[in-house]
This record gives structure tokens, C-alpha cells and sequence, in this order.
């Protein structure tokens, strides 16, 4: 019985193995030594351009870096919101099988997007959709690349199919066309190889960039900075031995610090997600993590101090997500409304009759009075997703 492999699992096959005949086998090793000869001398290339290889790739990411201060100025974009943005988005990426940096370059557009055009909240998601459509088309496989129908569906109908190619058409132009991005995967994946960590580590730290997504504190951090801090901060969780990679500059030591304080209440999507074999269940093995570190404070400190209150009487939670009210900015610098405007505009097209929202289905959560404006990913399911396409 032969095993056919097929990606990421082996599918079991009764088909006999097939007899090929001396020349066939000769073309095939022919074939083979050709890749062996075009590989050495890819890495001949490689070692010999690598300097200015990571130059370049360090340029574009300074070049390709949001800039979470310009999106603190949207007028309807709030923080809060982002976690179901995230949430939907990664449920829509694993949902297609797409690469690991298809979903960082999502994420990339969407908010180098946010931090030049004024977007509605309505528009949100869609703003989303657009991103994954031109991240898939870029470095994924073709087969891949999600059909506006599907996407659709994972919207629950809320937007005509005009919309989702007007939207990417009008991200591609805001970012003038220019796509490429280094991202925090592109990076890992080099110290990975070149630091010879385990699979178990590998993953740990894409759990951690993850779950970096959904926080304020790491829009503008840059990915080669969050690759090395997450690689790190993931070899202290599985007990592995230090790895002696040279100085540490500040930047990267406020960012292991911070990542260090967002992971004890993870998204229950991400948490799925990385409890899979296939990922070496690391959202279960840095749960049991953080409750033997838990233990190990009440015993350290049976009677923890209060927290400092504010003015109003209420504790402090440095470690939260910033957020700001309702209509905080008047105005927006340099800034231009999203188009379409209105649900109903001339931009949309064709639309007609308007824009009708399912009311099973709505748009984009609004913070109650007296709620606080924070995302508790454990108890919550994806606001943006009531059924998924799988």
C-alpha cells in the first residue's frame, strides 16, 4: 500500500506502483541533478547577496510600517473593534488553507489603509475582505485565492459583489500599488534556520505574533523586531536553552516586555486555532504556562497589592488595549473619506436598491454606556462571522 503525500497530511492509496521504464528513470535523475545544481547555486547567490538582500528587505519595512497614531485619529475606528476584525479574518485564512504570510500581509494593508483613508465602520470589514483578497493574490497559491461569492457568505450578504472589487481597487491605489512587505514570518523563518530551532518553537512564536495582532501596542512594531522578541519570549515557555544572537537594543526588549503582558487572556478563536496537533498544541502547553506561573506569584505574594485608582475610584489597567470614546476626533489630517460614502451612494454602482442589512447580522459592535470598551476573547465568539465556509 503507497502513501501519496499530499501538502500537509499522507491519504492512503490502494493504487499499485506503477513500473517506469530506464529511461524514464534516467530523465528522472537527470531532472534531480539539475535541482541539486540550481539549489547550490541559489545558495551560492544567497550568501553572496544576503547583505544587500536583508538592506533591502529592512528599507521596506520601515517603508511599509503603519502608523497606529494616524489611526487613532478615525473618526468611527475604534480599538475595540479591532479583536473581531482579527478574529473574522483568521477564521476566513484558515478557512481557505492560506500561508502564514498571506495573514500578516492582511493585516499590513488593512492598517497602512486605516492610517491614510477615513473609514467607516460599517466599512470595516470590508476594508478586511479587500486586504485578504490582495495579500491571497499576491503570494498565495491561485487555487486558493478566495471568490468574492464565499467571502460573501462569510459576511453574512451585508455587501454587493461590486463593493468588494471597488474596495480592493481603491486599497490598491491608496498604497499606490505597492504590496511587497517583509513580514514578521519572512523573518522567523530566517533565525529559525539559522538558530536550528525546534518545530515546538516555531510555533509557540507564531502564536505570539497572533496574538500581537489584535493589540494597539503592535501596529507600528516592526516585524523583524517582533520576530526575534517572539522567538525569544517562546523559548523561555518551552524551557529551551537561551540562544546566544548578540545585543539586545531597547526597542526589542519593550517588546518582549509587552508580549509578556497579553498572554494570559488569548482570543478563543487563536486558541483553537494552535491547540491542533499540527501546531504542537502551544495554546494548551502556554495555558498550563501561565497557570504554574500564577502559582507560583499566589505563593510568592498570598496578599496581592490593590491597584492604583484613578481620580474616579477605579483600578488601572496599564496593560489594556487603548481606546478612546465615541466621535474623540473632529477632524482627520490629510485624510479622505472612504469611498463609497454612504451604503446607498452613487459609488457603489449598480446597487439600486439600496443598502439592506440582515438584521441576524450586524455590522459593527457599539460599546453600551456603561461597558467597558475591551474585547474578552474568551467569552465572546466572532462578531463579524455568524457562519463560515469551510
Amino acid at each position: 500500500m503507497a502513501l501519496n503525500q499530499d501538502h500537509t497530511f499522507f491519504v492512503e492509496s490502494d493504487e499499485p506502483r506503477q513500473r517506469i521504464s530506464p529511461r524514464e528513470a534516467a530523465k528522472m535523475i537527470a531532472r534531480n541533478k539539475q535541482e541539486m545544481i540550481a539549489n547550490e547555486l541559489s545558495r551560492l547567490a544567497c550568501d553572496e547577496y544576503l547583505e544587500d538582500i536583508m538592506q533591502h528587505m529592512r528599507q521596506m519595512e520601515d517603508e511599509t510600517l503603519p502608523d497606529a497614531n494616524l489611526i487613532d485619529m478615525q473618526r468611527e475606528i475604534q480599538w475595540f473593534m479591532r479583536p473581531y476584525l482579527i478574529d473574522f479574518l483568521i477564521e476566513a485564512h484558515a478557512a481557505f488553507s492560506l500561508l502564514p504570510e498571506t495573514l500578516f500581509l492582511t493585516v499590513n494593508l488593512l492598517d497602512r489603509y486605516c492610517s491614510k483613508r477615513v473609514v467607516y465602520k460599517q466599512h470595516y470589514q470590508l476594508v478586511g475582505c479587500a486586504a485578504l483578497l490582495i495579500a491571497a493574490k499576491y503570494g498565495d497559491k491561485k487555487d486558493r485565492v478566495p471568490q468574492i461569492h464565499e467571502l460573501n457568505n462569510m459576511c453574512c450578504g451585508l455587501y454587493d459583489a461590486g463593493m468588494f472589487t471597488q474596495m480592493e481597487m481603491h486599497v490598491l491605489n491608496t498604497l499606490d500599488w505597492n504590496i511587497g512587505h517583509p513580514t514578521v514570518d519572512f523573518f522567523t523563518q530566517l533565525i529559525v534556520a539559522e538558530e536550528r530551532d525546534s518545530r515546538e518553537v516555531e510555533n509557540m512564536a507564531a502564536y505570539i505574533c497572533e496574538i500581537a495582532l489584535y493589540h494597539r501596542e503592535f501596529v507600528s512594531t516592526k516585524p523583524s523586531v517582533m520576530a526575534r522578541s517572539s522567538l525569544a519570549l517562546a523559548r523561555a515557555i518551552l524551557e529551551k536553552p537561551e540562544v546566544p544572537d548578540g545585543e539586545w537594543e531597547h526597542p526589542e526588549n519593550v517588546t518582549l516586555l509587552t508580549l509578556s503582558h497579553h498572554l494570559n487572556q488569548p482570543s478563543g478563536t487563536l486558541a483553537r486555532k494552535y491547540a491542533s496537533p499540527f501546531y504542537s498544541n502551544v495554546s494548551t502547553k502556554l495555558a498550563v504556562f501561565l497557570e504554574q506561573q500564577a502559582a507560583i506569584a499566589r505563593i510568592a505574594a498570598p496578599t496581592p497589592a490593590p491597584c492604583e485608582p484613578t481620580q474616579s475610584g477605579k483600578p488601572v489597567d496599564i496593560y489594556g488595549t487603548p481606546h478612546k470614546g465615541l466621535g474623540s476626533v473632529n477632524g482627520v489630517a490629510d485624510g479622505y473619506m472612504t469611498p463609497p460614502i454612504t451604503p446607498d451612494g452613487a459609488n457603489f454602482g449598480q446597487m439600486g436598491k439600496g443598502y439592506q442589512v440582515p438584521p441576524r447580522c450586524p455590522v459593527t459592535p457599539s460599546p453600551q454606556a456603561n461597558q467597558a470598551q475591551v474585547y474578552q476573547h474568551t467569552a465572546n465568539p466572532s462578531y463579524f462571522a455568524s457562519h463560515h465556509v469551510y
